[in-house]
């Protein structure tokens, strides 16, 4: 299998065709024009149906004092997903700290570059929302509040040079402390959920990939 075509900030995934016309007594005629490859990621898998879920709390310390604790649990439906699918989240954020926290939820894309024996990891957002902030004693349940992911390149998993991964982190805004996150994996995929593998998710439309999407997540290209 051909790792997808990729564009990134330190290494790239490209191919194209050549073809040569040679005549007698003439010049050659060269041709070369590039192409898109996709390695079809299909989510209708048992591993990427399986729901993802984490349950973490913190406690906070000022000086001598010490406040309450600060939890948070959250989980959702399944690990694959396609570009235009909106993922549902189930969380309770429980605050029980003097502090006045926000709970937020993002989706990451990391690059990691293999070459020569070393590593090159980038890191960028793809998407976010924010939920109410909560006061001393408050709790906050999202029952399937729903992040919408962009058009993004799909994972790359199997290639040895260039990694592609995705991750939803569900954490909570701290001021003046270490953040409180859970990170839950995810698998951006090509081929989109068929209609009998769930009921509740938001499946697009189109039933391929838009090779458009290739070029939205990093538009610079290397030297």
């Amino acid at each position: 299998p051909l790792a997808t075509s990729f564009e990134g900030r330190h290494g790239s995934v490209r191919y194209w065709v050549k073809a040569e016309l040679h005549r007698p007594w003439l010049l050659p005629v060269k041709l070369k024009k590039e192409f898109t490859v996709f390695e079809h990621i299909d989510i209708n898998t048992p591993l990427l149906l399986s729901p993802q879920a984490g349950t973490k709390e913190k406690t906070l310390c000022c000086w001598l004092c010490t406040s309450g604790p600060i939890s948070l649990s959250a989980k959702i439906e399944r690990k694959g997903y396609t570009p235009g699918e909106s993922i549902q989240i189930f969380a309770e954020i429980e605050n029980c700290s003097s502090r006045m926290v926000v709970p937020k939820a993002t989706i990451y894309q990391t690059q990691a570059f293999y070459a020569k024996g070393k590593m090159k990891e980038v890191k960028q957002l793809v998407a976010s929302l924010c939920g109410e902030s909560l006061s001393s004693g408050k709790t906050e349940t999202w029952n399937g509040k729903q992040l919408r992911i962009p058009p993004v390149s799909p994972s790359i998993l199997d290639c040895s040079i260039i990694r592609v991964e995705y991750s939803l982190m569900v954490y909570v805004d701290i001021p003046g402390a270490m953040d409180l996150f859970l990170n839950l994996p995810l698998v951006i995929g090509t081929i989109p959920l068929h209609s009998f593998g769930s009921r509740t998710s938001s499946v697009s439309s189109q039933g391929s990939m838009n090779t458009n999407c290739l070029g939205l997540t990093l538009p610079e290209r290397p030297e």
